[in-house]
């Protein structure tokens, strides 16, 4: 006589046998304890944890006495400051750890396995230097200020734009000149672009605090929202129809839109520009430098104001 399903519940499995490990009346599930300890006691793996705590991949690194002695003289933004132990001391470490003190930083010392780990490299000399990421602005706000600005007895509205210039030198020196010539702020596209890290802040030398870089996500779209708001867009290339600062467009609000050493402006690039300007150069050299060439425009641009 059948039980009409009164035990069927009775019938079910209760899964896969667990591991030995895993068992807490087991002699594996001990040892594994005591292996656990074993190794969260380890120097080894203990400074590997902490360097993985303090550690992002996000952050910029400045390693080296002589790059993390530029970057504090310039006044880099930075966060933390390390030191390995028993670091023998000279003139550029007093410097740096005297600087690092002045400008608030944290200085934390570490051991030499640990910095390697935080600096991903051996080459730091004992010394890393941890950089705030770079904040960028908005190109409206820049726009609207540069205007504003303007319409109270400031000067005309300048942007320069890169693109596709992806060498973080080249962007802060191209930084550094465009303040110099008192321009109003930076484009850069936030794809296929260098940005603002600790490279291209030393070459600025400090420039970058006082000029702000707007990033914006299409170069063109954003030469087509200066041209409503009344800017002029010249383009830099060897092939120009025009010389710079010899466009008639110097004393209106004007974007200088430059391309990377070689390649030049793209095709979209230089469609979306009133005129194209060159910079007359001996036939023995084949293009300028970006930044060079960003200098010589911004001079250019700004006799032609003054005169």
């Amino acid at each position: 006589m059948g039980s009409g399903g009164k035990h069927r519940g009775a019938l079910k499995g209760r899964g896969p046998t667990p591991k030995a490990e895993d068992r807490v009346y087991h002699k594996a599930f001990r040892d594994k304890k005591v292996k656990d300890r074993r190794q969260a006691a380890d120097p080894r793996l203990a400074a590997k944890r902490r360097a993985a705590k303090f550690t992002n991949d996000s952050d910029d690194m400045v390693i080296g006495r002589n790059s993390v002695l530029e970057a504090l003289r310039v006044g880099v933004p930075s966060k933390e400051l390390y030191i390995a132990a028993h670091l023998e001391g000279d003139d550029r470490t007093r410097e740096i750890i005297m600087l690092a003190g002045k400008q608030g930083l944290h200085i934390l010392e570490a051991d030499r396995l640990e910095i390697d780990r935080i600096a991903r490299s051996h080459a730091h000399q004992g010394v890393v230097l941890k950089v705030q990421p770079y904040e960028y602005a908005s190109m409206n706000t820049l726009v609207d200020k540069a205007i504003a600005w303007h319409k109270n007895g400031g000067p005309t509205p300048l942007f320069v734009a890169l693109d596709g210039v992806t060498d973080p030198q080249n962007l802060g020196a191209v930084i550094r000149s465009a303040a110099a010539f008192g321009a109003s702020g930076i484009l850069i596209p936030e794809r296929r672009s260098a940005s603002v890290t600790a490279a291209a802040w030393k070459v600025s030398a400090g420039a970058a605090a006082h000029l702000p870089v707007a990033r914006v996500v299409n170069l063109n779209k954003a030469i087509d929202a200066l041209h409503e708001q009344g800017f002029y867009a010249v383009g830099l290339d060897g092939g120009g129809s025009a010389l710079v600062g010899e466009t008639g467009f110097e004393k209106d609000p004007l974007v200088i839109v430059l391309g990377a050493e070689g390649k030049g402006l793209s095709r979209l690039a230089s469609e979306k520009c009133d005129i194209i300007a060159g910079i007359p150069i001996s036939g023995k050299v084949e293009s300028l430098n970006a930044s060079v060439a960003a200098g010589i425009s911004l001079y250019a641009t700004a006799r032609a104001r003054n005169e």
